[in-house]
């Protein structure tokens, strides 16, 4: 097949879901053409059967805000047919499935009819889709998608409920490669992020306030209360000038490393000790399971998908969202000695293997061949 992958080229969980999918995809012998405004930084290299399509947006002086969805769906349009694309998987519902829909309604005009497959990834539902401005255009977007899928439970009873869905949503969950996840890094570069005695915990995200970053600090207050840790945090958003200050509120800056975006979160992740994921929402947790498969245990709060990722008492634990003195409390419970802790390590990693990628994307090559049948 081949296969036209649309979305956000950034270190978000839906840009890394569709790059590592569209890589997975031309393993299997699929052609994979990525169209977004910039190479997807986990696209590790073009080759023979993976190509990548820039979108330009033109700046004119009379647009306050430059026609994003307009470029795209032009591009669509272009690339599709120079390349013969047969089919258009598309992640996050605005403005991807949106330009789609425009895109399949020029084609027609042209007698090409392309299937158009969408996936449904969180903040596209649940923040952005759900705003009364863009709720219409996300429902019709999703209505005129040829297939829907969602990456969890979750977020699939989130869409019935929010919007007037008249398609079956499948759900086909987030995904890792655990064949890129061997270890080669030695002991002696723990300790580039803490000494000996000292545990590691660990936080990955984009720093909005959805993922609770205040919460992330207060816990880790708590822990290192009770024995040396350091607390590793990854990543850049609105919250991080936040978080710093409350980390200096609290006088434990010289226990706390700020990292910004970082291309190495396998190596901070083979070192962490315990995960942190306080979030508000999560449509399904990729940062729980990319830990998890580094056998990482997670304290997360029970929001959105997130139960369906980390077994409460198993992997990690569960708690309320906000319940900062729960989550420091189970912390304390994992990390208290070493065996436990190995165990949780242990049922981290099994937990994380039932999604790998290699049980994952046979179930979207499923779709695709569902998508591309003639109606009846």
């Amino acid at each position: 097949m081949k296969i036209g992958i649309v979305c956000y080229p950034t270190f978000g969980g839906s840009g890394v879901v569709a790059t590592e999918l569209g890589m997975a995809l031309s393993k299997r012998g699929h052609e994979i053409h990525f169209i977004t405004y910039k190479q997807p930084v986990r696209l590790e290299q073009l080759s023979s059967n993976i190509y990548y399509h820039e979108v330009n947006v033109p700046e004119y002086p009379l647009f306050h805000y430059q026609p994003y969805e307009l470029a795209l769906s032009s591009k669509l349009v272009d690339t599709i047919k120079l390349y013969g694309i047969d089919l258009l998987h598309v992640h996050y519902a605005i403005p991807h499935a949106y330009a789609g829909y425009m895109a399949k309604k020029m084609l027609r005009e042209e007698g090409i009819d392309i299937p158009m497959v969408t996936t449904l990834h969180g903040t596209d539902i649940t923040l952005v889709g759900n705003h009364p401005f863009y709720k219409p255009a996300v429902t019709f977007s999703i209505n005129k998608s040829d297939v829907v899928t969602s990456v969890s439970q979750s977020l699939k009873e989130d869409t019935l409920k929010l919007f007037e869905i008249e398609k079956e949503i499948k759900v086909i969950p987030n995904f890792i490669d655990i064949s890129k996840r061997d270890n080669p890094f030695t002991e002696c570069q723990r300790g580039l992020m803490a000494e000996g005695d000292e545990k590691i915990v660990t936080h990955i995200s984009n720093f909005r306030k959805v993922k609770r970053i205040d919460d992330v600090v207060k816990i880790f207050y708590n822990i290192q209360k009770e024995m040396k840790a350091k607390l590793i945090m990854v990543g850049e958003g609105p919250e991080v000038s936040t978080a710093k200050q409350l980390v200096n509120e609290l006088g434990i800056a010289k226990r706390v490393m700020f990292l910004g975006e970082s291309n190495e979160i396998n190596k901070i992740l083979c070192f962490s000790d315990l995960f942190l994921l306080p979030s508000e929402t999560e449509s399904f947790g990729l940062a729980a399971l990319e830990a998890m498969i580094n056998g990482v245990p997670v304290i997360s709060s029970n929001a959105g998908g997130l139960p369906e990722v980390n077994k409460d008492g198993f992997s990690g634990y569960l708690s309320d969202v906000g319940d900062v003195e729960d989550m420091a409390k189970n912390a304390l419970a994992i990390l208290k000695d070493k065996e436990t802790l190995q165990q949780f390590k242990n049922n981290a990693k099994e937990m994380a293997s039932k999604f790998d990628i290699n049980a994952i994307v046979p179930l979207y090559e499923e779709v695709y061949e569902k998508a591309l049948q003639p109606v009846k």
